[in-house]
């Protein structure tokens, strides 16, 4: 039977300056924002509405902002309409922790603590060697991850859709950006702070594993895809081992899509800030309503794509 919808929740780099202001003009947002803030130590209302682009680029203060935003527009959407039984949810990076909160596994505020111990320990590591990661795009993903293994470079995001984040040492990475092989479109170097998803954000690992020692978890209530390979979790203790270990491993959003489409996935829906996995899942899956949440009155599309799918679905049935 196919799955009807999939929330998505996007990770660092998706962050905009202001991206909670319409937001918090919920009933009970800025409530939930300013305890969020209490949580984490950082006044995420200030730096979801105010801030530049500059302030909220730091890794610190990016990957609880943004878990926090998608919760709070998952929890709206949830208040608004009725989701279906068999939804699926995915989170990219850091956004897998905003993902098993809305799969029931932790709480949003152990999901945004979380993601604050996680931001701060891993630009904490940033600081320990000069590492870097630059986007390549285009080639076969098996020759890109050869290719990158002959500079000890790692492929540490595998997004699908002709795109591959490499990270490792810097030298390495401004390496590959001088001098790409012809079977490579373009090699782009990122503004990130340094190699995310690699052996050296092992000291934050264990910062982020000895803070999950103290949170409980439940099974997951909907279905839940994880980073590593793809695959539904069914326990919230493999769920939480697998967000400690998601720090110093490849994301594999690429296999996420892969099940998606796997599973008939009819509607993707990306929660704010959205932008980046729609536009991957544009170019890797076909057939699908895709969405992206970017302000509260986007929550009606979500409304209708599923009014739309049930009207077709009733219609089948008629005609049959």
């Amino acid at each position: 039977m196919d799955t009807v919808l999939a929330l998505l929740a996007p990770g660092q780099g998706s962050q905009t300056p202001g991206m909670f202001t319409p937001w918090l003009e919920l009933d009970g947002a800025r409530e939930r924002v300013t305890a969020w803030s209490e949580l984490t130590g950082l006044d995420l209302v200030e730096l979801g509405t105010t801030a530049d682009a500059d302030a909220i680029r730091d890794t610190a203060i990016t990957q609880p902002l943004v878990v926090a935003l998608a919760l709070l527009a998952f929890e709206e959407l949830r208040r608004r309409h009725e989701l279906p039984a068999d939804v699926l949810v995915a989170g990219h990076s850091v956004g897998e922790l905003a993902a098993a909160a809305m799969a029931g596994v932790l709480s949003a505020d152990d999901a945004v603590a979380l993601a604050a111990v996680r931001g701060r320990e891993m630009a904490a590591a940033c600081d320990l060697a000069p590492t870097g990661m630059a986007a390549v795009m285009g080639g076969e993903p098996e020759q890109v991850v050869d290719w990158l293994a002959g500079f000890d470079l790692t492929p540490a995001n595998r997004n699908g859709a002709g795109q591959i984040v490499a990270a490792g040492g810097l030298d390495a990475v401004d390496k590959i950006v001088a001098d790409k092989p012809e079977f490579v479109r373009k090699v782009i170097k990122l503004t990130v702070a340094g190699a995310f998803h690699t052996h050296y954000m092992a000291p934050a690992r264990d910062a982020l594993r000895e803070k999950a020692a103290g949170i409980t978890v439940a099974d997951p209530t909907r279905t839940l895809l994880s980073n590593a390979d793809g695959a539904a979790v069914n326990t919230g203790a493999e769920m939480l081992d697998r967000l400690v270990e998601q720090v110093t491993r490849p994301v594999r959003w690429d296999s996420c899509m892969a099940t998606m489409a796997a599973r008939g996935v009819r509607t993707v829906t990306e929660l704010p800030p959205a932008g980046a996995l729609t536009g991957l899942a544009r170019r890797e899956l076909t057939g699908v309503t895709i969405i992206g949440l970017k302000k509260p009155d986007d929550l009606a599309k979500v409304a209708a794509a599923l009014s739309s799918i049930h009207d077709s679905a009733t219609e089948g049935e008629a005609t049959a």
